[in-house]
């Protein structure tokens, strides 16, 4: 009888068991992660991360939001990684970039930032077929009293929701938290988009609502990855998308900000996964 080789076995069960866990552990359609898979999406998130560290120090009076895709486009190419929003759907840009009243998928361009301004910066990377998604809301120079709370009442519901992604909990649990502290706070939690599923593709199941919803949806398992990310204003939580088919403003002018991690849901609660070298940065929290 011949020799097995065992090499070309163990490759065999390798690649059966990567087909497995791509394509069959799921729950409710919503993709199981191993352990490699996790650890793949914390690298895309580390990374999408440091650039929104990059992007905090270099927000300024002046600067034209063409620039931030331009650091974008230059980051994702000393890093070896792509830019996942870049052609997705077919967004024309690398990031997306939200001043003011606007309140997610701003195109870069010519616009320079002025004092008082707020930008919020969204951003995607693609590493080893996993992807990185993370944002946040930036002040420009001084901001008003009103916008900082904005900025932090956003920022801080994401925390909120976060606590509730854990093995067992409804992801509706999620949505409830958030709009329950924004409503307290005075503020709007946007209804048109929601959070999501996160793994080789942007967006997979579940979808994970900001804000409170009737009935039950799925139950959070351990292994699932999901991108929370709170959209919020002053005004009202109705929108309006412009004519490039992409950007959404507040139909009443208001002003809105936007905060998201990428977190996995582990036997020992959520995990962040969008932390940067820095470590976990409340970017507007002094």
């Amino acid at each position: 009888m011949g020799c097995v080789d065992l090499l070309n076995v163990n490759k065999s069960i390798r690649s059966s068991l990567d087909l497995w866990h791509r394509f069959m552990k799921k729950y409710h359609g919503a993709y199981i992660k191993n352990v490699h898979e996790i650890a793949c999406l914390r690298e895309a998130d580390r990374l999408v991360a440091n650039f929104l560290d990059l992007v905090g120090d270099t927000v300024r009076v002046g600067l034209k939001t063409r620039e931030i895709n331009e650091m974008a486009l230059d980051f994702c190419n000393d890093n070896h990684v792509k830019p996942a929003f870049l052609g997705y759907g077919g967004y024309p840009y690398a990031v997306c970039t939200s001043i003011n009243e606007v309140v997610v998928h701003g195109f870069p361009s010519e616009v320079e930032l002025k004092d008082g301004d707020i930008i919020s910066v969204d951003f995607g990377v693609e590493y080893q077929g996993f992807v990185g998604d993370a944002a946040r809301t930036y002040p420009v120079g001084e901001v008003s009293p009103e916008a900082m709370h904005l900025m932090r009442v956003t920022e801080e519901s994401l925390y909120v929701g976060i606590e509730q992604a854990r093995h067992g909990h409804d992801v509706y649990d999620i949505g409830r938290a958030i709009q329950a502290y924004v409503n307290a706070k005075g503020l709007s939690v946007v209804r048109k988009y929601v959070g999501h599923g996160v793994g080789r593709k942007m967006h997979e199941k579940p979808e994970v609502p900001n804000f409170s919803c009737q009935g039950t949806g799925l139950i959070l398992h351990t292994g699932m990855v999901i991108a929370i990310e709170p959209m919020v204003t002053l005004g009202t939580d109705n929108v309006d998308v412009l004519d490039d088919g992409w950007t959404a403003v507040t139909l009443d002018g208001k002003w809105a900000a936007h905060f998201e991690h990428s977190v996995a849901i582990t036997p020992n609660g959520p995990q962040i996964l969008s932390i940067s070298d820095r470590g976990l940065n409340r970017h507007t929290i002094a």
